[in-house]
């Protein structure tokens, strides 16, 4: 991992952002990290999986592929899906709390900061969108970078209350799912967890309610429903199996 600066258009006034996708800039991965902020888009085109952590939490994540750093909305460098996992929106970025000086309260008008991997392979001083305007301004693509990386800190500030409300309601479960291809080739699925259809369907009204006004209820729909894209996903793997054999 690179070193993270502030981002500043004195010292960065040229750096620019290559929006084309592939494996250079960390793209074949066959999981991304998400947040619950984007499992409305993320529901639509990957099935959504949790993972624990090493410190005993959960993490929410997308399924990209079946094999080791495969992804298979990837094809050479377009990613074919209508929405990209904000993690690989704002590879180079990282979204930085402001800090009180010892003994100062934090202003309240004080705002978080953007950071920026200048090593990283997606930014150039040479090719790819500007950051900044001429006159110093934020450039669209900067401020399209600011947009997601404030879901991505709104999506991590309620991930663990979300983790908390299913299991209160009794809905994850691990999952061991079997994923046959036609080239008779199988992967398994496991040491994942998602929300069970059942569980979820037998929730009494108390306990939907209490869901629903926690703000989770639709993202357990959604999760569920993020299920019928590993057919879409089969269907790809199989198509790319064609092309190579």
């Amino acid at each position: 991992m690179g070193q993270h600066v502030l981002l500043n258009n004195v010292d960065h006034h040229d750096l620019r952002l290559i929006m084309r996708r592939g494996a250079a800039y960390g793209d074949s991965v066959n999981q991304a990290l998400i947040f619950p902020t984007e499992f409305e888009d993320i529901q639509r085109h990957y099935p959504i999986f949790f993972r624990q952590t090493e410190g005993g939490g959960f993490k929410s994540v997308a399924l990209l592929g079946f094999d080791r750093d495969e992804n298979l909305f990837l094809a050479g460098e377009h990613w074919n899906a209508a929405y990209v996992p904000a993690m690989h929106q704002v590879g180079p970025f990282l979204i930085g709390q402001p800090q009180a000086a010892p003994g100062q309260d934090l202003p309240p008008d004080a705002e978080a900061m953007i950071l920026v991997d200048t090593s990283h392979a997606r930014i150039s001083r040479s090719e790819g969108a500007p950051l900044f305007l001429s006159h110093g301004g934020n450039a669209p693509v900067l401020q399209q970078v600011a947009q997601t990386l404030q879901q991505v800190y709104a999506g991590s500030q309620i991930s663990d209350q979300m983790f908390a409300a299913f299991l209160e309601a009794g809905l994850l479960a691990p999952v061991r799912i079997n994923v046959e291809v036609s080239d008779n080739k199988a992967f398994l699925l496991e040491d994942m967890l998602t929300v069970s259809r059942e569980a979820l369907q037998n929730l009494d009204g108390a306990a939907l309610k209490a869901l629903h006004d926690k703000g989770f209820l639709a993202l357990a729909f959604y999760v569920v429903a993020s299920m019928g894209n590993l057919g879409h996903m089969i269907a790809l793997k199989n198509e790319r199996s064609a092309q190579t054999a």
